[in-house]
């Protein structure tokens, strides 16, 4: 072997580490944030992402806005909406002259809730990764900004 080969070799396994331990972290934090949120919320991960994304846009969403930014089927989105508006947290608004297309948005209560959900969140975020400083914290991040995760373009 060449030595540009033992380097593309040594690289791509490099690269394989990384990603397995990359899935490990996030699959270890995403266990921890879980558990959590059924216990103090009685609530569960996708539910906290449907109202995050109604949070962050006061106006709502059409529901299949709402499952682009979530990247999931409007079906899986449509249970969860379902099961919010039951729970009152979350409300569906007709568009005048789309019959087809329903806007969501979370109520009073939901926004009061995700509020307490969304500190809770931080507060455990923040703990979990409590050996990670700013500076690495911020490094790490502009590092993965670098890896193609949202292009599809390199396979």
């Amino acid at each position: 072997m060449t030595a540009p080969i033992i380097r593309e070799a040594t690289l791509s396994k490099e690269r394989l580490r990384l990603w397995l331990r990359m899935l490990r972290v996030t699959r270890q934090v995403e266990a921890e944030l879980r558990e959590k949120l059924r216990l103090s919320f009685d609530s569960t991960l996708p539910r906290f992402d449907v109202m995050a994304a109604l949070f962050r846009d006061s106006e709502g969403l059409k529901m299949n806005e709402l499952s682009k930014r979530l990247r999931v089927s409007n079906g899986n989105v449509t249970g969860i909406v379902e099961r919010l508006v039951d729970d009152g947290l979350v409300e569906r608004i007709a568009i005048e002259g789309d019959r087809r297309a329903t806007l969501v948005r979370l109520t009073a209560a939901g926004r009061a809730t995700f509020s307490d959900m969304a500190v809770a969140h931080e507060g455990w975020v923040n703990a979990l990764l409590d050996g990670v400083t700013e500076d690495d914290a911020h490094h790490i991040g502009e590092l993965l900004h670098g890896l193609p995760a949202d292009t599809g373009e390199r396979q």
